[in-house]
Parts: C-alpha cells; structure tokens; sequence
C-alpha cells in the first residue's frame, strides 16, 4: 500500500487571498496587449498560482511532494486556522466556478475536477467527518520531522535550521491536538499512543547526532537542543494526556461510519463512475469467479502434492490443504527483510525482457525496515515515494520486520507471506507496482494529477501489474502460482466486501475474521491485522478492488477496439503518462486521444 491521500488545508491569509485568486481567474486580458487569452492560458495561470498558495499554507504536504521551501513551518491545527480555511476555500471555490469547464482542454478539465473535488472533499472532511476531533492519530511531529531529517535535497546545515524552527512550536500543535480531541476512537487513541512513542526515537540520539557533525553555531546547537528536549516533553505529554485522560474516561465513540458518510467518504476519495454499493455488489460477484478458478486448480495439483490420498468431496478444503501445503516454502523469521530485497533484481529483470514498459535505473529503490513511527497500523508493507519536485530522491520500501513478534506469529505471517505471495507483493509495493508507478507520475506534466495522487488508481495499478506480471508468464504459468494469484486477489476482494460490512452492516470481529481465514484462506495473523486495519481506516481498503476492476476493464476495451494493433506496453506506459489521476479521467483521455 501507499501512504494514502488525506485532504489537506488550504489556508490562505484573508488579506492576501483576494488578489491572489482573483488575479487568476476569468478571461481578463493582459495589461497592454489587445490578445484575450483563450480559457486554457487562464486556467493554467490559475493552477500555477494556486499550487503556490497550496504549499506556504501546507508546508507538511508541500515537504512530501519534494517541496522543501516551507519546511520550516508548522501548522497549528487550532481553531483559527479551521474558520481561516473555511473562509478562503469558500473565494476559491466562487473563483474557480467562473471558469469555462466545457471549453478547457480533455487535461484541463479533469485538472479543474480534481481541484473542485479537493476543495469540497476538504470542507467535508472539516464540517462533516470532523475527524480532527475523533482521531488523536492525526497528531505526529515524528513522520515530518523524519522526512526533512533523512532527504538529501538540501545540506544537512539547512535542514537541521528548518527542524529547529519547525519544532519551535511543538508545544502550540500539541497544545491544539488536545483541545481538538472529543470523543475519539479507542482504536485510534491507542494508534496514536503507539505511534507517538515511535516518534520520541525521532527525537532521540540520531537527531543530536546529526546535529553534533553539523556547522551549525555554538547558539544554533543550543537552542536546537533545547527545542528537542522540549519537544520529547510535549510528545510524552501528549501520551500521558491519551493515557490517564482519554483511555480512563471511556468516552469514545464508534469508528465505524455508517451508511451516509462511508457513502460519501467513497465518493470523495476514490472519485469512481462506481458508487459504493456497486462496487460491494461487483465484489461479491468476483469473489465466486475466483473460488471456482481456485477449486479447478487445487483440483489439478492434489495429486502432486497429495499423492494417493483422495480428493476431499469438500472443494473448499481442498483448495485449503493445497494453499496450506505450498504455503509451508517461506523465508526465515529473521531472514525476511533481506527476503524482499533479494528478489527484486529478477523482477526488474523480468520487466525489461518482456517489454512491459520502460523503466528509469537512475531512480532509487530502497528497501529498508519500516520507521517506529510508521508501525501499528497493520500494514506490514508500504512504499513511501518523492514527490513531483523531488525526482532524484529515494523512493522508500518499508518492509516491517517481524524481530519483535513471538516464533508461532511470525510462523503464520511467513505463511501468508511465503515464497509464492512474497514475489506477488514485491510486484504490488516495487516493479512494475507503485514504486513504477509513482516514478511515472512524477514526470506528468500536471502538477495538479500528481498532487491529488487519487488512491484507487495508485492502488489499482499495482493490482492490476500483478496480474499484468502472469499474464505475461512471470511465475512459468504453473497452477501454483496462478492459485496463490487467485488467494492474493481474493485479499483485494474481499478487502472491498468487508470494508462495507464493517462500515456500513456492523459486522463483528468474529464474523470479519472468520470470512477473511474460511473464504480468503488467510492465516490467522493476517486476519486478525486486517480487522486492524479496518477499523483504522474507512474507504481505503475498497480502492484496490475499485482501481484495479476500473483500470483491466478498460485495457480489455481497448484491445477489443484495437485487435491486432494492441500494444501492452503502450498501454501500460500511456496509462501511467496521467499522472496518479482518478480511472475514470484517465479512461476518457485515452480514449479521446485514440
């Protein structure tokens, strides 16, 4: 998975907002010319100038894009800044209204959806979901800091000064997340607990080491150290307040959404021709699609592995003993980090002699142990990529070790995870997934389509590579790997059904897991982290299955219209030329310029 899109603020000063957007917006003519720019001109100089008012107001997104200037800023997430937001987002939305949608280009178009999308999915998300109040999880200086602290963008002089500003007032947004928090999530408080002690390793002797072989003043390194020490005061502070306020007083409300917002939530964030309903309905279809591929295949293979022992009259648990049996080949407790790193040379391999598309050696990939704190979400692997103005930066890897997990844990989660499905989810996280992927968007020529990384896409095409991948004969075509295929997909099914049921049919626990290990033929450990998960997110274990159905449907259509003239690899590399733009915006472009 990916580090998923949150709405950010938009937070312009009332004085300053005005001229700024009104100075874009309309079909003004230039000063001195008798020229009228046409809609586009008008809109691309709109763009510019909101992407700039987008990055002083957001320094934190900015950082994570690969925009450094503002790094030194830290937004205060009070109840100023929510009714500043407010206001402004309210002027840009009028200023974007007065554009010509119907006369911009096919790019522009989906460019102003995307905005459009953003501005009222962002207001959404502060009147409506009102997560800032129910998620103490939202509040972490550890994961920005940890950015600035490991690029490579600037000298560490540079970046060690906009840590010490930036920390400077670590009290004030901490101050901030507390008043915010009313009734949260029990889930989400012990997240937020978890995740901020990994940060105090942030601030721990790395950090001052760092700081130690830097040039910085004799004054600078004091005030530096200062600022650290009290910025591990307030983060231990903020866990004593979720500790012995928040956990104690038991007023916590539910994390499932219900119906109305799941509904709306789907419609903000994954931007589908789907609805939510549609998509739980088209789940459950595939979902009988795969069982009975997966029966004819246990079928075919029993004999092999179960020589002489008659099939089971139950082809269910056929299909378990058969999964269970090749799921017995797996890396070593200690040995899986470096289990992922060694495969991924063949996949880059695979790629380039088959055709697929064309990659770029000069981007770094590097696999590294997942940061403390990144842990806790359930994720157990995630790809933590540069953005659009940072091109030449690593592109991070994060594999979760399982050092700290008991020998039967790590024996169930190295089943799932065995030699089979390991290579299946170095393909989904690395080559050709999303670290190709989002190698591609960083050079579409929108700004906009990058920013606004539309999740289901991001997440559909790295479904979509991995059946992309067999399809072309990556695994030998041998039933073992297509029926551990089909288990794997069957994840990203049934992730979308029980996102539904959780949210919208509150299902329990025991029902979730029973599913996920019956239906899935999960392992006990990858059940139990799913329904983790679950109720840490909303929405975004549905934008496999919806991005990944969205993008095979339309390569399907193309090849049924192109015949003979069908190219995979202009295909594949066409697709990715759009930046991380929703399916169904790329869908209308390809199919314009076809």
């Amino acid at each position: 998975m990916t580090k998923p899109f949150t709405p950010k603020l938009l937070l312009v000063a009332a004085g300053c907002a005005t001229a700024l957007w009104l100075s874009s917006c309309g079909s003004d003519q230039h000063a001195g010319s008798a020229e009228v720019p046409t809609p586009d001109a008008n809109f691309d100089r709109f763009k510019a100038q909101f992407i700039d008012s987008l990055w002083y107001y957001n320094p934190e997104w900015a950082s994570s894009q690969g925009y450094h200037r503002y790094d030194s800023l830290l937004v205060v997430p009070n109840a100023g800044r929510r009714q500043t937001e407010a206001a402004v987002q309210a002027r840009v939305r009028q200023q974007l209204a007065a554009f010509p949608v119907g006369e911009l280009s096919v790019n522009n178009q989906t460019d102003f959806r995307l905005i459009e999308n953003y501005l009222n999915s962002s207001r959404w998300y502060a009147d409506t979901l009102r997560d800032w109040q129910w998620n103490p999880a939202a509040y972490n200086l550890g994961s920005s800091v940890a950015e600035i602290l490991n690029g490579r963008y600037q000298p560490l002089d540079r970046r060690l000064r906009s840590i010490s500003l930036k920390i400077s007032r670590a009290a004030d947004y901490y101050a901030a997340a507390e008043d915010n928090i009313q009734n949260p999530t029990r889930e989400h408080t012990d997240l937020a607990i978890k995740q901020n002690k990994g940060a105090l390793d942030v601030f721990g002797p790395a950090l001052l080491d760092s700081l130690n072989r830097s040039k910085l003043s004799e004054r600078e390194k004091k005030d530096f150290r200062d600022r650290v020490a009290t910025t591990r005061l307030v983060v231990q502070n903020y866990i004593a307040f979720l500790q012995n306020e928040v956990l104690p007083a038991g007023k916590f409300r539910s994390f499932r959404l219900g119906k109305a917002l799941y509904d709306r939530k789907f419609y903000y964030d994954i931007q589908s021709s789907y609805s939510a309903d549609q998509v739980y309905q088209k789940a459950l279809t595939h979902k009988a699609e795969l069982l009975r591929d997966m029966k004819k295949r246990a079928a075919r293979l029993w004999p092999k592995y179960f020589a002489g022992q008659p099939l089971p009259t139950d082809s269910l648990a056929a299909v378990k003993l058969v999964i269970g049996k090749l799921s017995e080949k797996h890396a070593t407790q200690a040995g899986f980090v470096d289990a992922v790193k060694a495969q991924i040379p063949a996949l880059v391999q695979f790629v380039n002699d088959k055709k697929l598309l064309t990659q770029d050696p000069t981007k770094p990939l590097v696999v590294r142990e997942t940061p403390l704190y990144m842990r806790g979400s359930g994720a157990g692997a995630s790809v933590s990529a540069p953005g659009p103005y940072d091109k030449a930066a690593n592109t991070y890897y994060n594999v979760e070790p399982l050092d700290g997990q008991s020998a039967a844990d790590a024996e169930s989660y190295l089943r799932e995870y065995n030699e089979y499905t390991l290579q299946i989810l170095n393909i989904h996280e690395a080559i050709p997934g999303h670290y190709t992927q989002l190698v591609y968007a960083n050079r579409s020529p929108s700004l906009i389509k990058s920013i606004f990384g539309n999740g289901a896409m991001i997440e559909g095409w790295a479904v979509y590579a991995e059946r992309m991948m067999l399809e072309s004969g990556y695994g030998g075509n041998t039933d073992e790997m297509w029926l551990m295929w089909d288990k794997w997909n069957m994840r990203v099914t049934i992730n979308a059904i029980i996102d539904h049921e959780i949210q919208v049919n509150n299902a329990s626990e025991a029902s979730i897991v029973n599913q996920l290990m019956r239906d899935g033929f999960q392992e006990k450990s990858e059940a139990t982290n799913k329904w983790l998960r679950a109720t840490l997110s909303q929405v975004q274990l549905s934008s496999y299955f919806t991005g990944y159905t969205e993008i095979y449907d339309l390569r399907q259509e193309l090849k049924k219209e192109q015949g003979s003239k069908f190219d995979l690899k202009a295909f594949n590399e066409q697709f990715l030329s759009y930046g991380s733009a929703p399916v169904r915006y790329i869908r209308t472009m390809m199919l314009k310029k076809a």
